[in-house]
């Protein structure tokens, strides 16, 4: 464990608000303003970008609810967004005629709030109400007010909710299940809700009547109720981490009935179904399987599964959508989708499957809308790294019609680049799979290579056109790689779980293993190469930092989590013991000290210049994490800049200004460490 320490001398840098961090957090956005934002070029770039993120002809995706389709947009004359909706037979037109319902932007200016969008719930089935969800700049934390869609303005007197991590679902026009801060006690270690309370018009929030309540340890408590004709139901439940749950079926008497599956799967109901996904294997099917049952018949305790996939060594299961009668399967097959049609027999008897769409090689489909109350009808998304997003329209039944909805053009030169994926060889012989996009390397020899992780929470990295990346770093003569390393979700729960707790180091391993690779295959060299990610793919970039800093001439870590000592003290950190371990584990503790690389950053090793992002308002991953580490590392005489945005909670930006900001500090960055040194 060289250089490992628990000295923290930079603790003072979590008191997110007081004068003297701020004033250290002023002074280093200015050093990483003077070396990055005033130079030449940097304006042009994040104008370039700029231009990408408000482009007009993007594709508005957007979700059904009863006749219309709703969309969020963000825009130059749109910063903060509206919230809009229209007809399908105006949306299949090139300028669709838009309602607009909710103008943020407006909606900040009346009210002196730097209001950032994070969501509605529909009411339904009537879709005439709404519970909009707002958060101040970008955090996590949200106020929750009723808005009245045929008016177009939000309800006097209807339900409203304070700032907090708020749950909230309609129950019916007059009710509704919710979880919020009610003060001491109601909410758990992770800042999340802890109790669930059916809250009815017209009554003050701390009156409503308790239905359910989780443990102070867990990560947080819940309530649904489907509104399903024929088939109404209410359920409660809690998640014990984040990965092990308790789901609930609420009786009309208030009795509990527990839908007894293994609490690391996860189901839910649909319609006559019970539909379950498992992480460990049950009943003889392996994990990573997904199975149904009769929801009654599951009750009443059979426990005959209906298979409807089955993982192996290569595919795992992606996702899943239902329409009025029939569900859409979604697996990745060496991280490329898959789409198949599963249609439940009759009278209980076996479900059929076919093929729905044929899927590029190396590319992603997924299906971003469907219309399970009434229709077959669904939306699916193609694109791949060199392919521009396609949003085809489709009906499932007799000739499955499908059409192009909608088609996005190309933002950036992709003339000479290739896709490619190969596999490294890990420390202990795992076959870990990664993309390639750029240039014939063969041809070009070694040139400037990003490479991107994430390895953590079961979230897979599939292929998607990155239009930012294209011009910052692809059509100006970069590589860019995608690394599929163990802890996300790219091979099923196996290939996460190889990465869980004292098992993290596989995926440092495996990331390491592909920069290893990626000079032996001559497409760059460790000082034209790159390390970049995010959160838990900022802990990744710690980890590549402190273990194998001969890897890489420059890493970039955003909203990174960094310290594993003290994270779990941290804003949401709690929950995410599951996945690291609990340093007030006596177990935990001497794997944790390990892995953290604020307490492993010393002196003595040579560290490739860092860049740490970062935001005041991230309520997620606590800035303090950044903070410390770069200060710890200016202590030790190391290169480092430190930027902090001021609002855009976790995702570093509130709005498309920040976003093409931060994108163009980071591109800045790597173009000056990683450019091919001068013949």
């Amino acid at each position: 464990m060289r250089g490992v320490t628990d000295d923290d001398p930079y603790q003072w840098l979590e008191d997110l608000e007081s004068e003297a961090a701020l004033a250290w957090v002023a002074e280093r956005n200015a050093e990483t303003r003077a070396a990055l934002a005033d130079g030449a070029g940097f304006a042009s770039l994040k104008q370039s970008l700029r231009e990408v993120l408000d482009a007009s002809d993007r594709i508005p995706y957007t979700v059904r609810r009863g006749a219309y389709l709703y969309n969020f947009w963000q825009d130059a004359g749109h910063v903060r967004g509206v919230w809009r909706r229209t007809t399908l037979e105006q949306y299949r037109k090139d300028s669709p005629e838009w309602e607009v319902l909710l103008d943020v932007d407006a909606l900040a200016t009346s009210e002196d709030e730097k209001w950032v969008w994070a969501g509605a719930r529909v009411r339904h089935p009537d879709h005439d109400r709404a519970l909009v969800h707002l958060s101040r700049d970008g955090g996590d934390a949200t106020v929750v007010r009723e808005f009245d869609l045929a008016g177009r303005a939000f309800v006097q007197d209807g339900f409203q909710v304070e700032e907090a991590k708020t749950r909230v679902g309609w129950i019916d026009a007059d009710t509704v299940f919710l979880g919020t801060d009610f003060g001491p006690g109601s909410m758990t270690g992770a800042g999340y809700p802890r109790t669930v309370r059916r809250w009815r018009r017209g009554t003050p929030p701390g009156e409503a009547e308790p239905v359910f309540e989780a443990e102070t340890t867990d990560v947080s408590a819940w309530g649904a109720h489907d509104t399903t004709p024929g088939f109404e139901r209410s359920f409660v439940g809690r998640a014990m981490d984040f990965y092990r749950d308790e789901t609930y079926l609420l009786a009309p008497d208030g009795a509990r009935i527990r839908i007894d599956v293994p609490d690391d799967a996860s189901a839910y109901a649909h319609r006559r179904h019970l539909i379950v996904t498992l992480r460990s294997e049950w009943l003889g099917q392996p994990a990573g399987s997904l199975l149904a049952f009769g929801f009654d018949a599951f009750l009443a305790g059979d426990r005959t599964p209906e298979v409807l996939f089955t993982p192996d060594g290569r595919t795992a299961l992606a996702g899943h959508s239902w329409t009025r009668h029939h569900l859409i399967l979604e697996t990745m097959h060496d991280v490329s989708t898959r789409i198949e049609v599963l249609t439940p027999g009759s009278d209980g008897g076996p479900w059929a499957r076919r093929p729905l769409a044929d899927v590029p090689a190396l590319s992603d489909a997924s299906v971003v809308g469907t219309d399970p109350d009434v229709s077959d009808e669904y939306f699916l998304n193609v694109s791949g790294f060199l392919q521009p997003s396609t949003l085809y329209h489709g009906h499932i039944g007799g000739a499955d019609t499908t059409d192009v909805l909608k088609q996005a053009p190309p933002r950036f030169d992709a003339a000479g680049l290739t896709v490619r994926q190969f596999f490294a060889a890990s420390l202990d012989g795992t076959r870990v799979p990664y993309f390639v996009i750029g240039p014939d390397h063969s041809r070009t020899g070694p040139g400037p290579t990003l490479l991107h992780g994430y390895g953590g929470f079961e979230v897979s990295l599939t292929p998607f056109y990155d239009a930012v990346a294209g011009r910052a770093w692809l059509e100006r003569g970069g590589t860019h790689v995608i690394a599929n390393i163990r802890g996300g979700g790219e091979y099923g729960p196996q290939w996460h779980q190889a990465a869980l707790r004292a098992g993290r180091p596989r995926a440092y391993e495996d990331f390491a293993a592909v920069a290893a690779d990626l000079v032996t295959r001559g497409v760059t060299t460790p000082a034209m190469l790159g390390a970049e990610g995010g959160s838990n793919g900022g802990l990744l970039m710690g980890a590549m930092l402190t273990r194998y800093p001969e890897l890489f001439g420059a890493v970039v870590a955003h909203v990174p989590l960094l310290d594993m000592l003290r994270f779990h003290r941290l804003l949401a950190g709690a929950s995410w013991t599951a996945e690291y371990g609990d340093p007030d584990d006596a177990a935990d503790l001497p794997h944790l000290r390990e892995l953290s690389p604020y307490h492993r950053l010393t002196a003595d090793r040579v560290y490739p210049p860092v860049l740490l992002t970062t935001s005041t308002r991230d309520d997620r991953v606590h800035p303090g994490h950044a903070r410390k580490a770069a200060a710890r590392l200016r202590e030790l005489g190391h290169r480092v800049l430190f930027h902090e945005n001021t609002g855009g909670g976790h995702s570093g930006a509130g709005d498309n200004e920040q976003a093409a900001h931060n994108e163009a500090l980071m591109y800045t960055f790597l173009w000056q460490h990683l450019s091919p040194p001068n013949p």
